[in-house]
């Protein structure tokens, strides 16, 4: 029996795919444990895996905070930066939670579990949620603070190359006090922890699709791509209030912003009641537990709902409103539904991008999202129906892909050599 640490940080859609990969792992006999943010300690042993506390603890009931990360243009880089004001207690915490285990898998904002691996001579893979965090030249990602900078693939691989050599200096810059505590370690400095740094030389799990992403000639040569790692809820049906609207009328359109940008969705539902109301379709809101400044009194064509597992609701809706996580993302493809992607900040942009290459969805960006803009797209989503059958396909072929097993299965093979 192999005891496997997963060091991960973020929203549930950060954290979803480790318990998956965790259970997966235990039904073939090893230990996995789960390194993160005190705050989900009850969600893991829930499950039960093994929990280990690693500073900082991340709340997603912290709305102030998850607002200031969820900044178009600096949020991603404020996510990084506070990571790794705390990185040598994270890397304390870290040491402490692996000092029995035989293997260490990384999230990619594991900096701290990078080093402790290199550090102890521990075997270490790798993984990325979403294909933006390979900085491909081939098939690059959308950045949220610079859309526009992908325009160079026009001009081929090696001014795509150019331009993301323009960028990656300055992330490398962020990244400070990881190459000093490498230092004070003893250890070689090594690439930029947020790309080839943060890569294990041995095995990097890819933990997404096929029909999301393709690998590329300048991904690293020892990827492997796993399929999605969905974490459902089995026993756990729907309640009976929200069964009985379902059951009402035609399928609604489900409109949700996941586990973190909920907090921080400034007018987006106000704005989505009057677009569902516009385009004359039935519409049901995951709100979570804020009240987003709807009214009390809505109309008989909506509700209003805190939270509904996605893998149980997804498959009854119409089409799927929401903000490109890569957790919601995934989902809404497996579900088989066309999607209307807001994209908030981070990876979002990039999500939404490779939904309408798959001709799954539209994509409109945050700031860009009005009444009338919101409306036609619906209404174009739901009547043309090639984005049905674009997302029915994409459906079918998730549905047949075991991404949970194939990364689990993996990880025992790399343990075991």
């Amino acid at each position: 029996m192999a005891r496997v640490l997963f060091s991960t940080f973020g929203s549930f859609g950060d954290l979803h795919p480790y318990l998956a990969i965790g259970a997966e792992l235990q039904k073939l006999g090893h230990r996995a444990v789960i390194a993160t943010s005190a705050g989900y300690r009850k969600k893991i042993e829930a499950e039960g895996l093994g929990f280990a506390p690693i500073r900082p603890d991340v709340s997603l009931d912290d709305t102030e905070t998850i607002q200031y990360f969820f900044d178009r243009r600096r949020g991603t880089e404020r996510v990084i930066k506070a990571m790794l004001s705390v990185l040598r207690e994270t890397y304390e915490d870290t040491l402490q939670a692996a000092k029995d285990a035989h293997c260490i898998v990384t999230h990619p904002l594991s900096f701290a579990a990078v080093i402790a691996a290199q550090k102890r001579k521990l075997p270490w893979v790798s993984s990325v949620l979403a294909p933006g965090s390979f900085l491909s030249a081939y098939e690059p990602p959308v950045p949220a603070p610079m859309p526009w900078l992908v325009k160079f693939r026009a001009l081929g691989p090696a001014a795509m190359r150019a331009a993301w050599g323009m960028v990656t200096p300055m992330i490398r810059s962020w990244c400070k006090p990881v190459f000093e505590l490498r230092r004070d370690l003893g250890l070689d400095p090594g690439g930029n922890p947020l790309f080839e740094g943060g890569n294990s030389p041995d095995l990097v799990l890819a933990l997404f699709s096929h029909v999301f992403a393709q690998a590329q000639p300048d991904w690293p040569r020892q990827t492997l791509t796993t399929g999605f790692p969905f974490h459902d809820h089995p026993g756990v049906g729907l309640p009976r209030e929200l069964v009985s609207f379902l059951d009402a009328g035609p399928p609604p359109a489900v409109f949700t912003l996941g586990s973190s940008a909920v907090a921080a969705a400034g007018d987006f539902y106000s704005i989505s009641v009057r677009a569902i109301q516009r385009a004359g379709a039935r519409a049901l809101f995951l709100t979570g537990s804020q009240p987003q400044g709807l009214p009390s009194k809505l109309p008989e064509n909506v509700l209003i709902w805190p939270y509904a597992p996605h893998e149980q609701l997804f498959c009854r809706a119409s089409a799927i409103v929401h903000q490109g996580g890569i957790g919601t993302t995934a989902q809404a493809l497996r579900s088989g539904r066309p999607m209307l992607v807001i994209p908030f900040a981070h990876d979002q942009y990039d999500n939404a991008a490779r939904v309408q290459r798959i001709g799954a969805g539209i994509s409109i960006p945050r700031n860009r999202y009005a009444e009338a803009r919101g409306a036609d797209a619906l209404a174009h989503l739901l009547s043309d129906r090639s984005y049905t059958a674009a997302a029915a396909e994409a459906g079918r072929a998730i549905r047949a892909e075991h991404g949970a097993q194939t990364a689990a299965q993996a990880i025992e093979r790399y343990v075991s050599q």
